[in-house]
């Protein structure tokens, strides 16, 4: 079956009841709103947009492994939709805005907007996508993300010494570091052994903890190639079809 048939099912047996929505709806809204303000706060007090956007990343993906984890992806769905709902609010107050410019990196102009929307966009289609086709593997690839790929800017901001040059599609100057790579690779190589003691299944592979370095250092090289803005989509969804092949 193909993703596009598996597409509606999903959603069908994923909705949310209504406990659900009148539950999530404002306790999920409350939340983002709270873990962008705290970041927005942060960013006003002087730290780097490079922390901040990432200290939410984290937060955010945390917050979704626990939800899946715990009471599944009817939740993860309510939340996303919620998540978006204070994204997209932050963007259209602009520049100036304390949500905004927790989020809009600096370095993006004259695109921070797009570089706040193109990384949600992948955020949200890369994780539906790891659920349609691996079920709650998924959780492999949030913490891979919510991990890995959180700790690169900011190591990189911080000890960054060798930068090169990323790959961009819109002529944005984008730039990473071996610093931060290498940190991707260590956080991608935990997230992945966090991952083994939520489905010990995972652990019952020969040399799992080779593969888990193997995917792992596959999410850095993701990590680094993958065009500016799009790499939340691509370390989602391929480290978690590999936990899906290689280690179940």
């Amino acid at each position: 079956m193909g993703t596009g048939t598996k597409f509606m099912p999903f959603i069908l047996e994923n909705f949310p009841s209504l406990q659900t929505i009148l539950v999530g709806v404002p306790l999920f809204l409350a939340w983002t709103w709270c873990c962008l303000l705290v970041a927005g706060r942060l960013k006003r007090r002087g730290m780097r947009t490079g922390y901040t956007r990432k200290i939410f990343h984290f937060l955010i993906f945390g917050t979704v492994v626990l939800l899946q984890w715990l009471w599944g992806t009817p939740s993860v769905l309510v939340f996303g939709a919620m998540c978006s709902l204070v994204v997209f609010y932050a963007v259209f107050r602009g520049p100036g805005d304390l949500l905004y410019e927790a989020l809009a990196r600096e370095a993006d102009a004259p695109r921070r907007s797009w570089f706040v929307i193109l990384p949600w966009l992948t955020t949200l289609v890369g994780g539906l996508l790891s659920n349609v086709l691996f079920g709650n593997l998924a959780i492999a690839g949030y913490l891979v993300t919510g991990m890995g790929d959180a700790i690169g800017e900011p190591v990189g901001v911080r000890f960054g010494r060798h930068p090169y040059k990323a790959w961009s599609l819109t002529g944005v100057r984008a730039t990473r570091s071996l610093e931060g790579s290498l940190a991707v690779f260590l956080f991608s190589a935990l997230a992945l052994v966090i991952s083994v003691l939520i489905f010990p299944v995972l652990g019952e592979v020969s040399y799992w903890f080779l593969r888990v370095v193997a995917i792992a250092l596959i999410a850095a090289l993701l990590e680094a190639f993958t065009p500016h803005g799009w790499d939340n989509a691509t370390m989602q969804l391929i480290p978690t079809a590999l936990v899906y092949w290689w280690m179940t």
